[in-house]
């Protein structure tokens, strides 16, 4: 099992900057890669950005440029580095990590709202 709890997000302004947190505890050696996604209202989840255990990244074309995904393996924390936020980029925001097969499992954060005022 892997739990994984977010925090940082909140309310910015159209512009500003966040840092989201998703720190995971229990059987992290099964993890083989992270990832941020996101959930406007009354749209489906997206992926924003991941982090494989080689520690390549890759972001949505949507965020590129603006967002970066990191980790701190000392701390079994992966951020996300949200600058030149918009208001389009309002949606709860959820860490997820996945274990590959024979387990195949994904899981996930409760999420955590980021909300970006024009």
């Amino acid at each position: 099992q892997v739990q994984l709890v977010e925090s940082g997000g909140g309310l910015v302004q159209a512009g500003g900057s966040l840092r989201l947190s998703c720190a995971a505890s229990g059987s992290i050696f099964s993890i083989n890669a992270m990832g941020w996604y996101r959930q406007a209202p009354g749209k489906q989840r997206e992926l924003v950005a991941v982090i494989i255990s080689g520690g390549g990244t890759n972001c949505a074309d949507s965020v590129k440029g603006r967002f970066t995904i990191s980790r701190d393996n000392a701390k079994n924390t992966v951020y996300l580095q949200m600058n030149s936020l918009k208001t389009e980029d309002t949606a709860v925001y959820y860490c997820n990590a996945g274990v590959p097969p024979p387990a195949a499992m994904d899981y996930w954060g409760k999420g955590t709202l980021v909300t970006v005022s024009s």
